[in-house]
């Protein structure tokens, strides 16, 4: 279609078919059209809306975008965490060939674990009157686990995050210091054998060097277990050094998504230049042009028609209002929400021809 008010014509006719092409069908876990809606108050709020996207064995797919974009939400939705009450979750959720949404509170808790969360704040996730050996044992032993066999598997999750039972031996979480209550929530996730991982900003909380530090470990481990990892994070530097492919959401929805170096060289959305240039950069001579504007917070009961990102972009036109956008092919691999999007490097990104 042609927008009247720039002249520019807009296609959108194979947008979808040609990202369903992209989504595989040997994923471990795929994900389609997932909708999470909150009832508060009498209205409706639209937490997530129409999500789709996979993960494959061994990946790590980042999660990026401002508070309230809906990350969380979606790691708790494809676990089975939300709260039931109020909430009307929508789409199709698979695991290793499962329909998540099909199976009774028996099965679900037979897979349970294979699908572990490592949460954003690791000690209000811990009981306090738990001795940390047995909160890292405490979902073998809701397995059934004989305790000897407990006790061993305990030891190795501890030995991968760099920690020991005799280090832990007798203490409580309000001992330690926040990066080990954060290895010692990883260990937690890893002592059942998952097959995939949420981690919800899972250093956040932590200094810059204790972030490197979970950072890698959380590498290490994905390797040496063949790990699958959804890694939720605000912060794109963060999210840059851990992800394969990274999917960016606004008011809960995936706007772009990509493998990281077509993402950080030529983010196609401007809602990913905007997130790119709050990256901070050791350059003083670095001048940044903003691509998107402050506003008003938008109303998730009621939001924008057409593009949700129009009031605040630069480039939007007529067309932006009149028709939402929908994930398209990019001309460097990855797939973007928007009619007019950029094709020029992201400021002081240099590209693989540069490099």
């Amino acid at each position: 279609m042609k927008d009247e008010a720039s002249g520019q014509t807009v296609d959108t006719g194979a947008a979808t078919h040609a990202f369903d092409a992209f989504l595989r069908d040997d994923a471990l876990l795929k994900v389609r059209d997932l909708s999470v809606r909150y009832r508060r108050g009498g209205k409706i709020f639209v937490a997530v809306d129409g999500v789709s996207f996979d993960v494959a064995p061994g990946e790590t797919l980042g999660l990026v975008g401002e508070s309230g974009s809906g990350k969380t939400t979606i790691g708790r939705a494809l676990l089975k965490l939300l709260p039931k009450v109020d909430t009307r979750v929508d789409g199709h959720v698979e695991y290793d060939g499962l329909n998540l949404a099909d199976l009774s509170a028996s099965d679900l808790r037979a897979i349970r674990s294979k699908l572990q969360m490592i949460f954003q704040d690791p000690i209000s996730s811990f009981n306090p009157r738990r001795k940390v050996q047995d909160i890292v044992g405490e979902g073998l032993e809701i397995q059934g686990i004989r305790k000897a066999e407990r006790l061993e598997r305990v030891d190795r999750a501890l030995n991968d995050v760099g920690m020991s039972r005799t280090m832990v031996e007798g203490r409580r979480p309000h001992q330690f210091s926040g990066g080990q209550c954060q290895r010692i929530a990883i260990a937690r996730a890893l002592a059942v054998g998952p097959e995939l991982i949420v981690c919800d900003e899972p250093v956040a909380s932590l200094d810059v060097s204790v972030q490197a530090h979970v950072i890698n470990l959380l590498q290490d481990i994905r390797q040496n277990r063949n790990l699958a990892l959804i890694f939720i994070s605000h912060d794109l530097a963060v999210v840059r050094n851990v992800s394969d492919r990274v999917a960016v959401l606004y008011m809960g929805k995936i706007v772009e998504i990509g493998t990281g170096d077509a993402i950080y060289q030529r983010p196609a959305h401007p809602y990913t230049r905007m997130l790119l240039e709050a990256v901070p950069v050791p350059d003083a001579s670095r001048k940044i042009v903003p691509s998107a504007t402050p506003t008003q917070a938008l109303s998730r009961s009621a939001p924008p028609s057409g593009c949700r990102f129009r009031r605040r972009c630069p480039r939007a036109q007529a067309v932006c209002a009149a028709q939402e956008p929908k994930l398209a092919a990019m001309p460097y691999g990855q797939f973007a929400a928007c009619h007019f999007p950029h094709d020029e490097p992201a400021p002081g990104m240099k590209t693989a021809e540069q490099a």
